[in-house]
């Protein structure tokens, strides 16, 4: 039995955070997550796509974000169960709750934060035939690592911001880029498509609409796709066939523990501490939903820091806790660790 103050359900950005946040409050974290790496998308889907709304980063690396948070909440020593996948709950006698995972791993805490972004997601795929062939041979429904396609040509097909930031991203990258769209008017960000539009104009990039690939050729590996455009078919060589077009979310066991649930999200209490219907159980982040709900990581970051004072009251009922400024308070990690303004800055009034 892993025994913790805080179990949290999740390990993407809003997780990891939450490690720090309830480090300062003297709290212990320990995350699940059914990847084999914390990080959640940002490891998983894009690890080396810029996010430009972080706090303090004009701009930062996704895979960067999360070993910026994993340095941040080291010294408060979070513990990990990766790999594998929360499957039940049960609340005992004395208020708090075991969690076991899929691979029977069981964990007890008074307080459980579930922090699964979407959830359980897969890659909504072409209908096309034969795809398990190429799957992991050139076909391929996330870019984890640009520097695969070096040189290589490359086929992205979908409409929306995904597909357009790769293409511009990878027009730089690949020996050829070319997007297939089946219509002529794109869902994703104005700048992305007007920056599309200048690559197509300068010969980087291969812009066909409206079109559909209809059938992946090959001897064990992508070789060739046959495009249609407008009725007519073609064959258009290429190395990787990427199609971007979305997750489908899924929230997995937790829909069935009990928790109030709509449009597929995890309704809160946003007007005090995103408590769930149940009590001693959180949702924060892109799992959750409330009135005016913004799926941004920074949106993650602040309920996570409201949560953990609600988490401190369930922990330590009764005992009150004043807050300070880091800044003047430091921090202390419970590797033994101090941070602490220099003497010379402080000064008595």
């Amino acid at each position: 039995m892993i025994k913790t103050d805080i179990l949290i359900i999740g390990a993407g950005p809003t997780g990891l955070f939450t490690v720090f946040e309830a480090g300062l409050l003297k709290l212990k974290c320990h995350l699940i997550d059914a990847l084999p790496q914390p990080g959640g998308q940002c490891s998983e889907i894009y690890p080396k796509k810029p996010i430009y709304d972080i706090p303090g980063f004009p701009e930062i690396l996704a895979g960067d974000l999360t070993k910026n948070l994993l340095e941040q909440g080291k010294q408060f020593e979070p513990g990990f169960t990766l790999g594998e996948r929360a499957e039940t709950i049960e609340k005992q006698e004395d208020g708090s709750f075991i969690v076991t995972t899929n691979k029977g791993t069981k964990h007890q805490a008074p307080v459980v934060v579930i922090a699964g972004g979407l959830g359980s997601f897969e890659p909504r795929k072409p209908g096309l035939d034969n795809l398990e062939i190429y799957e992991d041979n050139g076909l391929e429904y996330f870019i984890k690592d640009p520097e695969v396609y070096r040189d290589k040509r490359v086929v992205i097909s979908g409409g929306g911001d995904s597909a357009l930031d790769w293409s511009i991203f990878l027009a730089d990258v690949a020996s050829e880029v070319t997007l297939i769209h089946r219509r002529n008017e794109f869902r994703g960000a104005l700048d992305s498509v007007e920056k599309v539009s200048e690559l197509k104009a300068a010969g980087k990039i291969n812009l066909i609409t409206p079109a559909e690939v209809t059938e992946l050729h090959g001897d064990g590996k992508i070789e060739a796709l046959t495009v249609n455009k407008e009725g007519e078919d073609f064959r258009l060589e290429t190395d990787y066939f990427i199609p971007l077009f979305g997750l489908s979310p899924k929230l997995g066991p937790i829909a069935d523990w009990g928790l109030e649930i709509e449009k597929n999200a995890i309704k809160v209490d946003n007007s005090l501490n995103y408590q769930t219907n149940i009590p001693g159980i959180f949702a924060i982040g892109d799992v959750n939903t409330y009135p005016e709900k913004l799926k941004l990581i920074l949106c993650g970051f602040h309920e996570a820091t409201l949560m953990c004072q609600a988490a401190y009251r369930i922990i330590n009922p009764g005992k009150r806790y004043v807050l300070k400024y880091t800044t003047v308070s430091g921090i202390d990690g419970f590797d033994g660790s101090r941070k602490e303004a220099p003497k010379a800055v402080v000064q008595s009034i």
